[in-house]
């Protein structure tokens, strides 16, 4: 089963990958952490990458593609994956379509509120890097991280006007793909808004596992 999922930042596509990718034991690959994996590999395009984001500059398709190309011709991923967070544009998605076929694109759908709640509402350990929630996973005492007492931030990204911003960037860039794979008849549309465990069991139905 060859599968990626689509929906704006706070929809649940990570959560969703990992718990997919264990059922059917399959790899989930995120590009952010094939970003890190590289890098720490040292790999070439390890070193390309870091050089790029060293700068300031963003990863250019060309090398977002190959990296990855890369990583699903690993015998891991010889019977099946999960893409998360790619592809991000329909140029990406013309370039997997190049050395991948897909059996399901999976777009989790999610209102503005639930979106913007789901976000804003996060809090990172500094040290340990362990994510909550203040609403669906809170610390054990407000604010505290439940491994090593560290007072929990928030993050950058999840500030209100970042999520707004990034939210506006999807819609401007990413959102087309729902229409590309549509077309191609492999757009399964769930309801990303609802408890996991739901969202799980319609994700599986739409995709028939």
């Amino acid at each position: 089963m060859k599968m990626l999922f689509l929906g704006p930042p706070g929809a649940g596509k990570g959560t969703m990958a990992v718990r997919i990718s264990a059922l059917l034991s399959i790899p989930h690959v995120s590009t952010g952490d094939l970003f890190r994996e590289n890098i720490n590999k040292r790999t070439p395009l390890g070193v390309k990458v870091k050089k790029t984001l060293d700068s300031g500059a963003l990863v250019s398709d060309e090398v977002t593609i190959e990296m990855l190309e890369t990583r699903l011709g690993l015998d891991d991923a010889v019977h099946g994956f999960i893409l998360d967070g790619f592809p991000r544009t329909i140029l990406q998605a013309e370039a997997l379509s190049k050395f991948s076929a897909i059996d399901h694109a999976i777009e989790l759908r999610c209102t503005q509120e639930v979106l913007i709640r789901r976000l804003t509402g996060r809090r990172s350990c500094p040290v340990c890097r362990r994510i909550y929630h203040l609403v669906s996973m809170p610390p054990r005492v407000e604010n505290i991280c439940d491994d090593d007492g560290a007072r929990l931030q928030v993050r950058e990204d999840d500030k209100l006007e970042s999520v707004n911003r990034r939210l506006a960037l999807y819609a401007k860039e990413t959102q087309p793909l729902s229409d590309w794979y549509g077309e191609r008849g492999l757009l399964r549309v769930v309801n990303g808004s609802g408890e996991a465990d739901a969202v799980l069991r319609e994700i599986r139905e739409a995709a028939g596992i």
